[in-house]
This record gives C-alpha cells, sequence and structure tokens, in this order.
C-alpha cells in the first residue's frame, strides 16, 4: 500500500499549482477579485455539498451495509458475484468517490477469495486422496503417471485462481471509475463540464443539469459495465463461466457456500442498522429526491413553485447540495431521550440534543479540498484564456475544420482525451481541453455539447496503468496484477469506453440535449456582446 500513498501524497502535492492563477492572472489580464471568485463559484459549492453528504455515508459505514447487502441478494456464482461486485461499486462510486469505493471494495473481495481458495485447497486434498486410492486398488496407471496428472491439473488451476484474482480486482476499479460518469457530481470531469458551460455559455442556462446529465449519462454507464463484464469473463474467466453454466460439482458448491458464509459475516460484524444510519439515509434520499425534480424538464419541478422570475433561477442543484449538506450538522446521530422523569442521574448530565451527524473537525478533515482547489484553478484559467482573448483566437485557427465530419471530430477527439487521461490528472484533461473543443464547436457551427460531453465522459476512461487514476493504484497495490496485464485489459476497455460513449451521444444524447441544432446560445456574436 506504501505504493498508493506516495501516488497519492504526489496528487495533492500537485494540487497546490492550482492556485498560481490567483497570483499570475492579475498580473497579466484579469484584476484579483474576478480571480478569487472563480474558486467559489456555485458549480464549486455543489460539488463541495456532495462531498460533505459523501462524508457522512462513509462516517456512518452505510456505504458498506448497502453493497454487503446487495452482495447477498445477487447470488454466489463466480459470473454473476463480478456483475454483482461492478454494480454495486458503480453505484457507491455515482455517490462518493471513486477512491473510497475501490478502498471499501477491495478487502471485501479479498477475503473471499481467500476463503475460496483456502476452500478448494481443502477439497483438492480430499478428492486427490479418494482418486489415488482408487488408483491404486484398480492397478490402472503407473505411480509416475499419476504424479504427472496431479501437477498438470494443480498448474492448470494456479493459473485459473491467479485470473480470478485478476478479474475481480480489475471489475471493482473499471466499475468505480465507470460509475462516477452516470451523476453530475459523481466524478470532476462532470463538474468541470457544468462550469465550463456556464462561464463559455452563460446563456445556456439549466441545459445540463442533475435529472438531464442523469438521463443521458446512466444508461451509458450500465451499457459500459455489462460489456465491461462480458470482457473481464471472456478474458481471465473463460473456464469459470463454462462450469458455473454446465456442472455442480463438489467443489464449486463448497465455493458459494463459502462465498456466501463471508458475506453475512462481514454484514454481521455491521450490527443492527443504527438510528445514525437511518438518518443518514433519509437525508440521502431527500438529496436525490430534490435534485431530480428541482426542473426534471418533462414536467415542472418545484422550482416553479415560487423559486423562479422570468430567466432567473434562484436554486440551483448547488442549492440542494448545500441544503441537504447543512442538515447533517444538525440530524442527530442518536435518539433523543425525552422521558426526563425516568432518566438517571447520569443520563440527566449528559446534553439532552445528542451530537449530529456530522462535526466540522471530522469533515474538513475527510473533504478532499484539493479537489476543489483544482476546479476553481481551472475555471480561473478558463476565465482568463475568455478574458484575454485566448478563446476566440483558437476559434478562428480551427475554423478549417469545418470541412471534417462532425462525428469523425468527435471520435478522435475522444481518442485523444482518453490517450492523455492515462498520464495525467482527469481533471487537469478536461479543463485543458473543455475550452479548446468549445471554441472550436462554436467556430465550425456544431452544437458544444456533440464535443464537450464525449471528451468529458473519456477523461474517466483512465483503464490502462496503475498511476492513472487512485482505483487503478489500490488495485495495482494489492500484488495480483502486473503492468502489462492492465495494459492488455484496459486497451480493450478504453475502445470500450469510446464506443460506449460514441453511441449513447449519437442515440438518445441528441434528443436529450437536442444536439442536431446550433444552440442560439453557443452564437459567439451573442456571447461577445
Amino acid at each position: 500500500m506504501a505504493s498508493v500513498k506516495t501516488y497519492l501524497t504526489k496528487f495533492k502535492s500537485f494540487m497546490i499549482l492550482f492556485l498560481s492563477p490567483i497570483l499570475l492572472l492579475p498580473l497579466i489580464i484579469l484584476v484579483p477579485n474576478k480571480v478569487c471568485i472563480q474558486y467559489m463559484k456555485d458549480t464549486n459549492m455543489l460539488f463541495l455539498g456532495s462531498l460533505i453528504v459523501a462524508v457522512a455515508v462513509e462516517r456512518w459505514q452505510l456505504h458498506k451495509r448497502i453493497a454487503l447487502r446487495m452482495l447477498l441478494y445477487v447470488g454466489t456464482k463466480p459470473s454473476m458475484l463480478m456483475l454483482g461486485f461492478m454494480f454495486i461499486t458503480a453505484f457507491l462510486s455515482m455517490w462518493i468517490s471513486n477512491t473510497a469505493t475501490t478502498a471499501m471494495m477491495i478487502p471485501i473481495v479479498e477475503a473471499m477469495l481467500q476463503q475460496m481458495v483456502a476452500t478448494n485447497a481443502a477439497v483438492d486434498v480430499c478428492q486427490g486422496t479418494l482418486e489415488l486410492s482408487d488408483k491404486n486398488k484398480a492397478g490402472e496407471f503407473p505411480g509416475n503417471q499419476v504424479i504427472f496428472e496431479d501437477l498438470a491439473a494443480q498448474k492448470h488451476e494456479d493459473e485459473d485462481t491467479k485470473n480470478m484474482y485478476k478479474a475481480m480486482n480489475l471489475c471493482v476499479c473499471y466499475a468505480a471509475s465507470i460509475g462516477g460518469t452516470a451523476t453530475l457530481t459523481g466524478t470532476g470531469p462532470n463538474v468541470v463540464l457544468l462550469g465550463q458551460m456556464q462561464e463559455l455559455f452563460p446563456d445556456s442556462k439549466d441545459t445540463i443539469n442533475f435529472a438531464s446529465w442523469f438521463g443521458f449519462a446512466f444508461p451509458n454507464m450500465v451499457l459500459m459495465l455489462v460489456l465491461s463484464w462480458l470482457w473481464l469473463q471472456s478474458f481471465y474467466m473463460r473456464s469459470k463461466f463454462k462450469k458455473s453454466c454446465i456442472c455442480c460439482g463438489l467443489k464449486r458448491r463448497s465455493n458459494e457456500k463459502v462465498i456466501y458464509k463471508v458475506l453475512q459475516e462481514e454484514y454481521k460484524k455491521l450490527g443492527p442498522l443504527t438510528y445514525a444510519e437511518i438518518n443518514v439515509l433519509l437525508c440521502f434520499a431527500l438529496l436525490i429526491i430534490l435534485w431530480f425534480s428541482r426542473d426534471p424538464g418533462f414536467m415542472p419541478g418545484w422550482l416553479s413553485i415560487a423559486w423562479i422570475d422570468g430567466k432567473t433561477n434562484y436554486i440551483t442543484d448547488a442549492t440542494v447540495s448545500i441544503f441537504v449538506s447543512i442538515l447533517l450538522f444538525i440530524v442527530p446521530s442518536q435518539k433523543p431521550k425525552f422521558n426526563f422523569s425516568s432518566q438517571t442521574e447520569e443520563e440527566r448530565k449528559t446534553p439532552f440534543y445528542p451530537p449530529a451527524l456530522l462535526d466540522w473537525k471530522f469533515t474538513q478533515e475527510k473533504v478532499p479540498w484539493s479537489i476543489v482547489l483544482l476546479l476553481g484553478g481551472g475555471f480561473a484559467m478558463a476565465k482568463g484564456c475568455e478574458a484575454s482573448g485566448l478563446s476566440e483566437w483558437l476559434a478562428k485557427q480551427m475554423e478549417p475544420l469545418s470541412s471534417v465530419q462532425p462525428v469523425i471530430i468527435t471520435l478522435v477527439s475522444s481518442c485523444i482525451v482518453a490517450i492523455t487521461t492515462e498520464c495525467t490528472s482527469n481533471v487537469a484533461t478536461t479543463t485543458l481541453f473543455l475550452p479548446v473543443f468549445a471554441s472550436m464547436s462554436r467556430s465550425i457551427g456544431i452544437h458544444p455539447l456533440y464535443v464537450m460531453i464525449p471528451c468529458t465522459m473519456s477523461a474517466s476512461l483512465a483503464f490502462m496503468l496503475p498511476v492513472a487514476t487512485p482505483p487503478n493504484a489500490i488495485v495495482f497495490a494489492y500484488g495480483h496484477l502486473k503492468i502489462i496485464d492492465m495494459v492488455k485489459s484496459g486497451f480493450i476497455m478504453n475502445f470500450i469506453g469510446i464506443a460506449s460513449v460514441f453511441l449513447s451521444v449519437n442515440t438518445w444524447g441528441r434528443s436529450i440535449f437536442n444536439l442536431d441544432v446550433f444552440p442560439d446560445w453557443a452564437n459567439m456574436t451573442s456571447i461577445n456582446t
């Protein structure tokens, strides 16, 4: 795990560079107050609120309870178990960080696999003793041939075990990266897209909000997960897949019992559902309901009741996020005791109102402030590009691309971003490319989101290298994978991801965001005026 800590430490040290716009931009083009305001925009508050909710979920172990309960429902066949791990990891990664999700799920995977290996060894010893006894009595095979057969079988069994470890570990880190793409706050690049849209196209209003993004990205997430599952099954667990479909031998039945027992024991360690977990779950459900119902698009939301005046919206997704975050500092973590007459002397000395679900000391230690600064630095740079005229200059340089088919532009741009994000932070990659792609799309007359959405999604397709993203680093640190393993499987995963995003944007994405029409809010003349 030392390599993981080293990687994350270097990553956090790199974040301090995103404070440099406060120092440098005033020397060139912008006054300090216009730079500093970029670090506390509506988008930053949306992301910060979602991070605080995620901290509450992690503090009270609600995510672990959800994961284990769902795994117990999925079943214990290797193929279904992998699919269960992937969907549960993706679901959790939609709401909490992919790093925290991976760090929680991998120990569960490891405990389960270790018990499976131990069970296999015990069954092999038992079966080997019986088979050897039968063969010696029958006199069918010489002793040396029996030994050679056993060695060959053992070698094949060891290879299957290694592949099982590789597949189960990779499925978790891949699902963590894929799951974050489904929600607007699930991963940094999505938040960057929202901020850049508000900065570069201020008249776009609520073109992208929580409901519209979920309607587009969630089906894409499901498609990517299913294709990824099929790929890992065919590449690593082909023999396991066949066995689970054809035979029901002693070893398979023993493994299923062991897996179920391990999951049950882990779930029992959590104890019964606590008062704090119930309250966190209620706050979490409230957040999701308010996000979806604020302005669903196909019908008037609760925003239209009193918080809208003409073209001005007085409540955004960030308002909802901060509202629920504040509730977490108020709602108690223990049930208040109102029966004063039956209380003991010691109980009366304790405060009437129990501790809240969150306190600031714990929260400020757990919230990744470096990501918030990184987002702010990216928005400040985008503002600098606009104020200096760099965006307009880039747009003019890209006018010759108007003769190229938009489909080709989108596909090539997605590939460039997917390759770049393997070596750099996905947030930094998105911050670098989105202003360029926005200028390009505006100059050649195509819908900006037709290029910006695929590139945002592609920034999360970091599957090939351990240093590409923290989930990859965590999985690699357990020692079951070599770099070549991640490169081979990750290359196809990148292809799956780009193809899925390309399909999504050119099918249901067109209708959700009206991508066939160049919008008025993207007109350069209206923006400049």
